[in-house]
């Protein structure tokens, strides 16, 4: 009984908690007093919650004196309470003064019975097998129930005068509280005369305030109107207000008395007060409807009004009602839909296609303006994300936005077209080239723990206004011209003209004829032999060569970069290492020991299942795998989102040699003779023209030696051009050299010709 008492009190007084913050929401003028009165009900039942849960004395006592304290405070807010629930005004000044006395002396009394022992003590009493103090009542103690009883029993007067005088309609608010004063009363006098351990009034003083708590500021008496009404609109979010036939206002619902700030049912100045809000509302007519926008900026409400007639069955007007919906969060809702479909979510610009649209609509209405189109693009920023991390690479998209944004006329307009890349449309006369030249080259993008020079590429397209305006193809202009710069580890601004279209019609025209080129061996391998410490050769590197009937000898220069960007690479690079694999079977059979190497461009590794094809090349011609080396550049072991290591590992197992071309021109070249699985590396030639020069670039020379040996990678340096630099790379102790000291690359039969007759 303990336990389920103890619960029952438990949510009782979180019940009255809730209630209680409820009504400081309410802000109803008998709110104060309402609160006042749900205190005074948590405190008694809260001390009866200790006392029933206490085994130790000390708590007990506590329990006591908080519940009879509370009880001074609970029926002194009842008293309090009905003055102004019953509209009585405040009690006269005479009764404060009796009252307050009165309390205050009870108070005094439990103060000092620790030290004169007269209000009242406790027993050890067990139940349910468990400790429990049990009130034993003293002369204070009946002073205390005096007291109480006498308020509690005028109050209940004030309520019983007030239920016989009242309407009916008004009746039911003091006829339930008189009747819930009167059961507790009976339940508390019971508790005293049984002396029943357990108080179970306090039951009966929390649902007391819960009802006191309903009647005063949730229930409302409602006529009948009221009550029709209500069960059609009082649940519906917009405001409402009811006209009878003569256009006075009989009713509204609660976001209507917000609306227009209106308290209780006095409903005299709503259509002032509309009017005020709206001005020009017609009152009159009915079969409207109208939007009203009120405030500006965060503060823009958007609201729907209209007015509509009330027939009843037969068709007859009672009156008219006017709605007004708030649509605000509809309206802001629709508007970021439709900027979320036309700005990029990450950096807040254009997106492509509301771009093209405006520059579609600028160019059709400005005739006059000179203007060009801008593309910018972020280069190798798949790099950046890869060496730096998403979210380095996230914070450079949205610092070059900024720029952007910083940095462009008003009359620009701009937007981001592609996940590195972004798009603008600019005046020509107002373009600075040198400003924007020298923020480029010193673009530094940084966050909390570092920072990188970014490169930007910039190709412009100049708009013909005479020309028929397509603005896709404008930024594909812009884009090509882009793809003509050569370094793209430096920030350039690149035109597109006549003579980069010429280039492009040039690239495209030779594109077309790679797969007859490769069928009639006018692209073909050059072999540059690669040499041991003793001068003697050991292999030799196959280099791309390009023999053209009409254009002559082409270099690598002229093909291999366009092939790079289209993907045509591939096509090239698979035809390089069957010759090579086809030169190897010839050798094989005529008793020659050497190797070729075979370089794999990155797009290789995209377009081609590397492992698959050279695999199976090696077992067509039936060669040893280890005679044909396979050359991947530094760059593409770092900048590739593929598992470069399983793919290295994978060529190895099957016999393959592995080499790192370029070694030392990458950002992470160290860690990559830890990481990867390597057998070689070609130290880049530009450490080799550096070390004549400078000699810190020959002590790196000469410490890479000798780590790759101590890691057991062979070393090959390319690029050796003077008997000087071979001596000095043999002191070093590389093990392999490949430069024009030796020779150029030569075609087959010349190199055969040199090294093996």
């Amino acid at each position: 009984m303990r336990v389920g008492l103890s619960i029952v009190f438990s949510l009782l007084i979180v019940a009255l908690l809730v209630c209680k913050v409820l009504t400081k929401r309410a802000k109803k003028a008998i709110s104060p007093h309402v609160s006042f009165l749900l205190s005074g009900m948590i405190v008694p039942v809260l001390g009866n919650l200790i006392i029933i849960l206490s085994s130790d004395h000390f708590f007990a006592t506590a329990g006591y004196y908080i519940y009879f304290i509370g009880m001074d405070l609970a029926v002194y807010s009842i008293w309090r309470f009905a003055y102004a629930y019953c509209e009585l005004g405040k009690p006269k000044r005479y009764a404060n003064i009796i009252v307050h006395s009165l309390l205050t002396l009870d108070l005094v009394q439990y103060i000092l019975n620790p030290f004169w022992g007269k209000s009242f003590s406790t027993e050890k009493i067990l139940i349910e097998n468990k400790v429990y103090f049990r009130l034993v009542p003293l002369i204070g103690q009946t002073y205390h129930r005096v007291i109480c009883y006498g308020l509690f029993a005028s109050t209940l007067i004030i309520f019983i005068v007030m239920t016989v005088k009242s309407a009916k309609v008004y009746r039911s608010k003091y006829s339930v509280i008189l009747f819930s004063m009167a059961a507790t009363g009976a339940v508390e006098t019971y508790y005293i005369v049984s002396r029943h351990p357990f108080d179970m009034s306090m039951i009966g003083f929390g649902l007391l305030g819960l009802m006191v708590y309903y009647f005063a500021i949730v229930y409302r008496p409602l006529k009948v109107l009221d009550r029709l009404l209500a069960s059609m609109a009082s649940e519906m979010p917009e405001a409402l207000f009811f006209f009878d036939v003569n256009g006075k206002c009989i009713w509204t619902n609660e976001p209507g008395r917000k609306l227009v700030g209106v308290l209780g049912d006095n409903y005299d100045n709503i259509k002032d007060n509309l009017n005020y809000l709206f001005e020009d509302i017609d009152f009159n007519s009915s079969g409207w409807i109208k939007r009203v926008t009120r405030g500006y900026g965060e503060e823009t409400q958007y609201l729907y009004m209209a007015m509509r007639s009330a027939a009843d069955d037969k068709g007859n007007i009672n009156g008219s009602y006017l709605s007004i919906r708030d649509i605000t969060d509809e309206q802001l809702e629709l508007k970021q839909e439709m900027y979320n479909a036309t700005h990029d979510s990450l950096t807040g610009l254009y997106t492509k296609e509301y771009l093209f649209e405006n520059i579609a609509q600028r160019l059709s209405q400005d005739t006059k303006s000179r203007y060009m189109v801008g593309y910018f693009e972020l280069s190798n920023f798949k790099l950046i994300n890869d060496v730096f991390g998403r979210q380095f690479g996230t914070i450079a998209i949205k610092q070059v936005a900024k720029y952007i944004q910083e940095n462009s006329s008003p009359k620009s307009l701009y937007g981001r077209i592609s996940s590195d890349s972004f798009g603008m449309l600019m005046n020509m006369d107002l373009f600075d080239q040198q400003k924007v030249q020298n923020i480029l080259d010193g673009f530094i993008v940084k966050d909390e723990n570092m920072e990188h020079h970014i490169v930007i590429h910039l190709g412009l397209c100049e708009v013909d206004p005479q020309g028929d305006i397509d603005v896709q193809i404008l930024f594909d202009s812009a884009r090509l011209a882009t793809t003509s710069i050569s370094n793209r580890d430096k920030a350039q601004i690149v035109y597109y003209d006549d003579k980069l279209r010429n280039e492009i019609i040039h690239d495209q025209l030779i594109s077309n004829q790679v797969k007859n080129a490769i069928a009639t061996r006018q692209i073909r391998p050059y072999l540059q032999p690669i040499v041991d410490s003793l001068g003697m050769i050991a292999g030799a590197e196959a280099l791309v060569r390009w023999i053209h009937p009409e254009e002559g000898f082409m270099s690598p220069g002229q093909f291999i970069p366009l092939f790079e960007r289209n993907g045509m690479i591939a096509d090239v690079d698979k035809h390089m290492w069957r010759c090579a694999c086809e030169i190897l079977s010839e050798w094989k059979q005529r008793g020659i020991e050497c190797f070729i190497s075979i370089n794999v461009s990155p797009k290789d590794f995209y377009c081609l299942d590397v492992v698959a094809e050279l695999t199976g090349l090696v077992e067509e011609f039936d060669i040893d795998p280890a005679k044909l080396r396979v050359e991947i550049t530094e760059t593409t072991m770092i900048g590739n989102s593929f598992d470069m290591t399983k793919l290295i590992s994978d060529l190895r197992n099957y016999g393959f040699i592995v080499e790192m071309d370029d070694f030392g021109s990458g950002y992470s070249s160290l860690n990559l003779l830890k990481d990867m699985p390597l057998d070689v590396i070609k130290i880049d030639m530009q450490f080799l023209k550096d070390s004549e020069r400078n000699i810190k670039a020959g002590m790196i020379i000469k410490n890479i030696i000798n780590m790759s040996d101590d890691l057991g990678i062979d070393t090959l340096t390319e690029g050796v051009e003077t008997a000087k630099q071979f001596e000095l790379l043999y002191d070093m102790g590389c093990k392999l050299y490949q430069g024009y000291y030796f020779s150029k690359p030569v075609p087959r039969e010349d190199f055969e010709k040199q090294w093996f007759e």
